[in-house]
Formats: C-alpha cells, structure tokens, sequence
C-alpha cells in the first residue's frame, strides 16, 4: 500500500519542512537587524543634497576625486589579473607543500585591517623598507605617498577578492578538457589559455568586478600607505572623510556615488552568489 500524499489543506508537518509561520520570537530581532542595516542607508539618501548633487558631483574638487579613484581602481583591477588569476590557477591545478598556507596568506588581506595593511606596505615598499630602499637607491622609484602607491595599497587588499573567486571556479570546471588539450600536442600555458580561460571566464569577470567595487572604496591602506593628497592620491573614500569636516554636502555626494556603485555591484553579481539553487 503505498502512502497517501500530504494532505496540502492541513499543511505538510513532515520533519525538515519549514512552516510559514514565523515566531515572534525571531521576527522581532530580524526586523530590529533589518532596520539597523537600512535606516543609515535611508538617512543618507533622505538627507542628501538631491538639488545640489549635479553641482557637487561637477565641482573641481570632488570631480578629481572621483577621476583619481576610477582610474586607481581600473589599474588595480588590471594588475590583480595579470598576477591574480596564475595564482589561482596555481592553488587550483597544482599540489604543493604547504599550499594551505599560502591559501591561507593569500586571503589574509580579506580579515587584515586595512591600515595593518597600509603600515606592512611602508615596511615593506617605503624608502627605507626591506624591497623600498633597494627601489630607491638602484633605481630611483619611491611609491608611498604617490599615485603608484594608491595603485599597490588597492591591488594588496583588492586581489584576494579576485584570487577565491577565480580559484573556485577552476575547482568547479571539469579539468579533463585541458588534460585533453595536453594529450593533442598543446602546451600547458596554450591549455591554459585556449581551453581555461574561456570556461572560467564568468568567474574571472565576477572576482574582477568584486576587486574593483573593493579598491574603489579602499581607505585605510590607501592613507596609511599613499597619505592625502589631493589630485594625487586622494581618492572617494579620503575625500569624503575630509569632506566630512568643511563641506557636509560634498561627503554625502560621494556616498552616494560608492552607495550606487556598491548597489550595482551586488545587482550584477546577484546571480552568482545570492540565489539558492
């Protein structure tokens, strides 16, 4: 006798099956978690300056601002793909001693505070750091405090976004089509990029668009490492923090701006990492 189906009427009370109805008890802290999230996000768009914002968003100084940050970010994004996805592949497709923990370091970035960041960068780049003053005394480059700077402080804290990303896409795609490559002739390197590379494109794109929203809005490496100097290292995030102290309307401005481009970041990636299967 085979069991009759759940009677839908009643409801199914099978165990693992979740009822609609909610508890008190956990509704009430949802909402209060839910409101604590929005309402500095309502209040920045209630109180800001909607019938200056085309004038702030136009005017010299927050318009370097914003150039400097789209550029700075762009290149950081560029540079974390040119080393970025040959580590992945690295941690994906190979097996070495002590791999965990170079996974382990190489993700440390994401947890670091940014300003720990910011200092190691000077220990280690600045004029008289452990590579800097080699830099500087053979071939006359400094990079603190420079644009260059800007560029390393947001690849240091931006790249790790892109390494996970791209790593695990590589683990999820099948690797017997660059085995197959291998056996007719192809070198590992044109496997690499005639075979990897298109199949883990969506994954490469996703951790690229994640690198860039993250350097974008990067403050404390930046100032730690790059300091605040207009038109040359002063990016969003900085300007806004100075902005805060002498033009209120200036700072909201640029929050809206990373506000709407951290929005369409999360809108974009929405498929990839915020739907249930």
């Amino acid at each position: 006798m085979t069991p009759s189906a759940p009677d839908l009427r009643k409801g199914d009370r099978r165990p693992g099956r979740i009822r609609t109805g909610v508890p008190f008890a956990l509704l009430l802290p949802a909402l209060l978690g839910l409101a604590f999230l929005l309402l500095p996000l309502a209040a920045l768009l209630i109180r800001a300056p909607w019938h200056s914002l085309p004038g702030q968003l136009t005017s010299p100084e927050v318009w370097q601002a914003l150039r400097l940050s789209l550029i700075c970010a762009t290149s950081a994004t560029a540079l974390s793909l040119v080393v970025g996805v040959p580590l992945a592949w690295l941690l994906a497709r190979t097996d070495f001693p002590g791999r965990g923990l170079v996974r382990a370091l190489v993700t440390l970035p994401l947890v670091l505070p940014p300003v720990v960041g910011g200092v190691a960068l000077l220990l280690a780049l600045g004029r008289n750091g452990v590579v800097g003053q080699w830099l500087d005394s053979w071939f006359g480059i400094t990079l603190p405090f420079t644009t260059a700077g800007v560029v390393l402080a947001e690849t240091f804290v931006a790249m790790p976004f892109l390494v996970i990303s791209v790593e695990g896409t590589l683990r999820a795609a099948d690797p017997r089509y660059e085995e197959a490559a291998t056996t007719l002739g192809a070198s590992r390197f044109t496997a690499f990029r005639r075979v990897t590379l298109p199949l883990i494109a969506p994954g490469i794109a996703a951790g690229a668009v994640l690198a860039w929203a993250r350097a974008l809005g990067e403050f404390g490496a930046t100032i730690t490492f790059a300091g605040n100097f207009p038109g040359r290292t002063q990016t969003m995030p900085l300007a806004v923090y100075l902005a805060l102290q002498s033009d209120p309307e200036a700072a909201i401005a640029l929050s809206l701006v990373l506000l709407a481009v951290s929005i369409a970041v999360l809108a974009g990636l929405r498929d990839r990492w915020m739907t249930a299967s």
